[in-house]
């Protein structure tokens, strides 16, 4: 390049005399704790890296000393990793290629999650052919010189042993200490907190990777585990939620697929959708305000990365909340669409824009016809006659199948802010079937009546689901009232009576 001339000229190339590494102050590190990620997006990342690491199973475990939490762990049985892929995993940005499937893309995803809300990060790991091996990062140490710590070779072996029935052979164990969340946790409110943050975290997993767990062969557990028993406290199965999942669309002819021509990228097809009105169904309700929740859902590799929202195309409406449009993301790297770090949301050119104002369907109707349809089909629903309202009941709780907590969420409307109520075995006289414990906000179940109930075998957390389904519909009620009254306390009564006589007729059976 020639050397620099000035002149009155604006200058449209930036003259340069050379270059300069500059590799990142140690102190980039602290940058990574401000990312902005919320908890349940952290664990979901962390759950990416197991899905392609090949896991089938995923335990996200909360780990519990009587009244406060000590640590999460996140478990899989993928392929592992050795110490050479250990390092590359724990180097910021280390990893440079993924498979074109991978559901990783930037290389910060593990640290930046784990370190945005915990102030220690350990992972260990062990490959069929490999040794357990461990690394830690602790964010003082590394805001000053980018010190990673080797974790001794026995205490891997042993953490590893101890998820023994899940890592077999193969598998990574992720641990979060010093959890900002859980320190801030005052005295009597772990319970509380749990059941919160678990059913957040059950929405976002169910959600995010509602395709994955819809195959037969994955799964995901979240636990609550006494860290020095090892006793399952609370055990939930995460279940896929379809923001497709309806039953009978909202409108015949729907869904229906159109095509945008978009520069840059080529052929993108939109998938149209029109949900039923009033849907109860937690996939349509539960996953977040209705106004944000309408617009495009934007999959990459069958991972959600955006649930709803317009992209800047128009504004969110009241009488478009039915609307939601598929977009799978081009496996081809392109400059139209760009994933955020956070794999919450994605970011489109003007490009998208005017595809969109192009896109027909396979008969010629414009995209813009769609709009026009679902905000037609809200707006004659909005005119007919009120549907029957079913009352708002209390939310099912611990010792309830999730399957079972699922279907009550999509057929009751909810209490917000109340406890759950729960369910638990315990000693009671033999002539009382289950007692209540308002305080507690619990069902008591006699387990002298728990074998009878399970067919003889050995009892879960989440087991006899007929017969707690059917008391928390007939107490729901009770626990709602302020006080009981003589009607409710002779209910009970009555419904101990009948229990308590079925179960011996069973017994003599």
């Amino acid at each position: 390049m020639p050397p620099y001339q000035p002149s009155a000229d604006w200058q449209f190339e930036v003259p340069t005399t050379g270059t300069k590494r500059l590799p990142p102050a140690a102190r980039y590190v602290e940058s990574l704790t401000h990312q902005g990620y919320g908890f349940e997006a952290a664990i979901a990342d962390l759950v990416d890296n197991s899905i392609d690491a090949g896991a089938r199973n995923v335990v996200v475990s909360f780990l519990r000393d009587e009244d406060r939490l000590v640590s999460l762990l996140v478990i899989d049985d993928g392929c592992g990793m050795d110490d050479t892929a250990l390092d590359t995993a724990m180097t910021v940005g280390g990893r440079q290629n993924y498979d074109d499937g991978a559901l990783g893309h930037f290389g910060a995803g593990l640290k930046a999650a784990s370190l945005s809300h915990a102030d220690s990060l350990t992972v260990i790991s062990r490959t069929k052919r490999s040794p357990s091996t461990g690394r830690r990062w602790l964010t003082a140490r590394a805001q000053a010189d980018f010190t990673c710590d080797i974790i001794d070779p026995g205490y891997c072996q042993d953490l590893v042993d101890r998820y023994d029935g899940l890592i077999e052979w193969q598998g990574t164990v992720v641990r979060w200490d010093s959890v900002r969340a859980f320190d801030t946790i005052t005295t009597g409110q772990a319970d509380r907190y749990l059941n919160d943050a678990i059913e957040k975290l059950e929405t976002q997993l169910g959600l995010y990777l509602h395709r994955f767990l819809a195959r037969e062969d994955f799964n995901i557990d979240i636990v609550v585990e006494d860290v020095r028993t090892k006793e399952e406290l609370d055990h939930r199965g995460v279940e896929p939620i379809d923001p497709f999942g309806y039953r009978v669309p909202g409108r015949a002819g729907f869904p229906r697929t159109y095509t945008a021509p978009v520069q840059g990228v080529g052929e993108v097809a939109l998938t149209a959708h029109i949900w039923p009105p009033k849907s109860p169904l937690v996939s349509y309700r539960g996953i977040g305000p209705l106004a944000e929740r309408q617009g495009f859902y934007i999959y990459r590799n069958d991972r959600l990365v955006q649930a709803g929202g317009w992209n800047s195309t128009r504004s969110p409406e009241g009488h478009l909340a039915l609307a939601r449009i598929v977009v799978e993301l081009p496996a081809e790297p392109n400059d139209v669409f760009s994933l955020t770090v956070k794999k919450d949301g994605v970011t489109v050119t003007p490009a998208f824009a005017r595809g969109l104002e192009q896109a027909v369907d396979g008969e010629g109707q414009a995209f813009g016809t769609y709009v026009q349809e679902a905000a037609a089909t809200y707006r004659e629903a909005a005119r007919r006659a009120t549907e029957p309202q079913r009352k708002a009941v209390l939310p099912a709780g611990k010792g309830m199948d999730p399957k079972l907590r699922r279907t009550l969420r999509d057929e009751l409307p909810e209490l917000e802010g109340e406890d759950p109520i729960a369910f638990r075995w315990d000693t009671l006289p033999s002539d009382v079937f289950f007692e209540l414990d308002r305080e507690q906000r619990e069902v008591r179940l006699n387990k002298e009546y728990r074998q009878l109930l399970n067919g003889g075998r050995r009892g879960g957390l989440n087991d006899a689901p007929v017969v707690k389904s059917m008391l928390y519909l007939m107490v729901n009620e009770i626990f709602q009232k302020e006080r009981v009254r003589a009607v409710h306390t002779d209910n009970v009564a009555l419904w101990n009576s009948v229990l308590v006589t079925a179960a011996r007729c069973e017994l003599e059976r």
